[in-house]
């Protein structure tokens, strides 16, 4: 029914372990193959090709949907219907940036500091004419490839790039001047697939999926036997996602307690309802959380 499109590259492997914890295994040849298959009635093609011409190829109906991050959306002014986003990335879990970055030494402070003629290289170049001309900065845009960090200062005198934590770019001399974008992944679908019932339904399908997926990363389901007298202190202890679940034992003076909580702190929270009274305590992991 749907055709899908997968990034290539840097998100790649992140990516492919969300479809696998989401029970859509991807499977293909190996590595280096670009087709793909997954195991589920709703998808019958797959495709891997660089996030930067998914947007352009889900606009022009070559697949019904895919995923690509807002950036690349926002560079190619491509028309697609946004699903929702997906919040992961290949290190962390928070949104990637797109940064103008400078180097330590210059004294600019501002985007209106930058002088007439000064060179920028980037690989979203439409995005960065945009900003720069919303500021009023005459610029030399030079179209990046890769390794953008490594033009500054010899070839050019500051760089538009994406970054997740920063760390890159203060280790190359570089200082983040301002953000022109934070950017998550989403998932995106051709409009005329959205349009179609059985499209959008079964897309909506497959992000419910993903994202019950994401939801249950870094969380756990703990479950516990506690007499009556101790219920009170455990379940006050017990950090639930709303609260906890509690049933009556079949001997009366006992109660079954579970709950999902996160997997952070699990280290002290297991010793803590022990001592409060808790008794035959279970950590059992999570595949998705569907709220």
């Amino acid at each position: 029914m749907l055709s899908l499109v997968i990034p290539k590259g840097s998100l790649e492997r992140a990516t492919l372990d969300l479809f696998d914890a989401a029970d859509l295994t991807v499977r293909r040849s190996s590595e280096r193959d670009y087709h793909a298959l997954v195991d589920d009635p709703r998808i019958e093609r797959v495709r891997f090709l660089r996030p930067q011409e998914i947007p352009s190829y889900v606009e022009q109906g070559l697949f019904d949907f895919g995923i690509t991050g807002r950036d690349w959306i926002a560079e190619t002014g491509a028309d697609v219907v946004s699903l929702g986003e997906l919040q992961y990335s290949k290190s962390t879990t928070a949104p990637v940036r797109v940064v103008l970055a400078v180097p330590d030494r210059v004294p600019w402070q501002s985007v209106t500091d930058l002088p007439e003629g000064v060179r920028i290289s980037t690989e979203l170049p439409q995005l960065t004419r945009r900003y720069l001309d919303a500021h009023g900065v005459k610029a030399v845009v030079v179209p990046s490839h890769g390794a953008t960090e490594a033009k500054v200062p010899d070839i050019v005198d500051a760089i538009v790039d994406l970054t997740e934590t920063g760390t890159s770019l203060a280790r190359n001399g570089l200082r983040i001047l301002d953000t022109l974008l934070t950017s998550y992944t989403e998932l995106v679908a051709n409009p005329f697939s959205y349009a179609d019932p059985a499209k959008r339904e079964a897309m909506q399908d497959i992000l419910l999926l993903l994202r019950g997926a994401i939801q249950a990363r870094g969380h756990v389901l703990v479950k516990l036997n506690v007499g009556a007298d101790d219920l009170s202190a455990v379940a006050a202890i017990l950090p639930a996602m709303s609260s906890p679940t509690i049933t009556s034992l079949a001997r009366g003076d006992m109660n079954a307690v579970e709950a999902v909580v996160p997997k952070m702190g699990i280290n002290t929270l297991i010793p803590a309802l022990k001592a409060a009274g808790a008794r035959d305590i279970l950590e059992i992991p999570i595949s998705k959380i569907v709220e």
